[in-house]
């Protein structure tokens, strides 16, 4: 009971992260079984693809409103903000994984948007292996300095999806409104106004 209590936003961000793998996971049957080359395969290996990069930047969107959320109603959980960060690089993983898997790795570096994509993916792997209360107490400040480049890596990734797709609206602006509740004079605005 106190593992739960103490750890309940880790357990809500991994049953939320893990829940649409198993929809995902007869997709992928489909196209190991059918094959990439058939009709049905290539569906499968398509949705898959979609769907992991869908996730990827939702996760990314998340936890890139966590600091806004905080200072809008004063609510926060640095480990809750963690789990998410690992779900992102999960799911950012598993986009990267499909897409090499359906056009191989040379096919990353045929488009601008592809480009950015991967350049997103390699910032995330440091920010995915240090997002943890080891790391925390390892790196001190300079932890706070590496996470930073998750500001860089969701530039990239809406990038990745603007040039692809126009469903980045709606990310560019939940982030865009964040980046604004950040800068110092609304930032104190807000925390003044939740101070009274």
């Amino acid at each position: 009971m106190k593992f739960i209590k103490n750890n309940y936003g880790w357990i809500i961000v991994a049953i939320l992260a893990t829940l649409p793998v198993l929809p995902l996971s007869n997709m992928l049957s489909t196209a190991i079984t059918e094959g990439i080359a058939s009709t049905k395969g290539e569906k499968a290996v398509s949705m898959l693809y979609h769907i992991s990069g869908e996730f990827a930047i939702r996760w990314m969107t998340a936890v890139l409103t966590c600091t806004p959320f905080f200072i809008l109603f004063g609510v926060t959980n640095l480990y809750v903000r963690q789990a998410m960060g690992i779900a992102t690089g999960v799911w950012s993983f598993l986009h990267f994984i499909i897409f090499i898997w359906a056009d191989g790795f040379l096919e990353t570096f045929t488009q601008v948007n592809y480009i950015a994509g991967f350049i997103a993916v390699l910032i995330l792997i440091p920010l995915f292996f240090t997002s943890n209360r080891k790391s925390m107490k390892k790196l001190k400040k300079n932890w706070k300095k590496l996470q930073s480049y998750a500001y860089l890596a969701i530039f990239l990734s809406l990038l990745h999806i603007a040039i692809l797709e126009k469903t980045y609206l709606i990310y560019a602006i939940i982030v865009g409104l964040g980046f604004i509740i950040r800068i110092p004079t609304i930032k104190n605005k807000f925390l003044k106004r939740r101070a009274k």
